[in-house]
C-alpha cells in the first residue's frame, strides 16, 4: 500500500502490484472461492490507487502540465470505468459466469490505463516538476491511501474539493464493513 519514493515510484509499484493480483487470480481454478478473495483484495488496491490519484495526482497535472486538463480528464474518465465494473464485480460469486468476463473486461481496461500514465503522464509530470515537488506527492499519495475508501463508490466525487472532504468517512465506513464481514482477511 506505502512503498516510498516519489509519486511516480510510488504509483508504478501500486500499478506492479495491482498486474500480480491479476495474475493471481488467473492462476486459480474457474470458480474457486480464492479467485473471489483475491478480486476483493484488488479491488481494494484499485480503489486506494485511485482515489490518491484524484485527490493528488490529476490536480498536480492540471496546474503543472501543459494539456494537464484534458489528460487529467481522461484519466477521470479511466476511473470511473474502471470503478463501475468493480461494482458489479462487487456483488459475483466467483462461480458467476459473469465473474470472469468481469475480471479480463477489467484487467484490460487497468492495463491500458496504466500504460497511458506511466507512458504519457508521468513523463510529462517529472519534467513539470522538481524533485522535491515529485516527492511529496509521493508522500501526499501514501498518506490517502491510508484511509482512502478499500470498496467501489461509482457515484462519489471525484475531484477536489468534494473527494478530499468525503472519501476518509467513507474509507472508515469500508474498513468497519471489512472487519465485520472479514473482508480481506485471508
Amino acid at each position: 500500500m506505502g512503498h516510498g519514493g516519489n509519486v511516480i515510484v510510488e504509483l508504478s509499484t501500486d500499478h506492479r502490484e495491482v498486474e500480480a493480483l491479476f495474475a493471481k487470480i488467473e492462476t486459480q481454478p474457474v470458480g474457486d472461492k480464492r479467485r473471489r478473495e483475491l478480486a476483493d483484495e484488488l479491488t481494494t488496491e484499485l480503489v486506494r490507487h485511485s482515489v490518491a490519484e484524484e485527490q493528488y495526482l490529476y490536480p498536480a497535472v492540471r496546474e503543472h502540465v501543459e494539456g494537464g486538463d484534458e489528460i487529467a480528464d481522461k484519466e477521470l474518465a479511466d476511473h470511473a470505468a474502471v470503478e463501475r465494473l468493480l461494482k458489479v464485480l462487487e456483488g459475483l460469486d466467483a462461480g458467476d459466469p459473469q465473474f470472469d468476463h468481469l475480471v479480463a473486461k477489467l484487467k484490460l481496461d487497468v492495463s491500458a490505463h496504466v500504460r497511458d500514465e506511466e507512458d504519457r503522464l508521468f513523463p510529462l509530470l517529472a519534467a513539470a516538476c522538481t524533485p522535491d515537488a515529485l516527492d511529496e506527492l509521493g508522500d501526499k499519495i501514501r498518506t490517502a491511501k491510508k484511509i482512502a475508501p478499500t470498496r467501489p463508490h461509482p457515484s462519489a466525487p471525484d475531484t477536489p474539493p468534494g473527494n478530499k472532504l468525503l472519501a476518509p468517512g467513507a474509507g472508515l465506513v469500508d474498513r468497519v464493513r471489512d472487519l465485520l464481514s472479514g473482508r480481506g482477511k485471508s
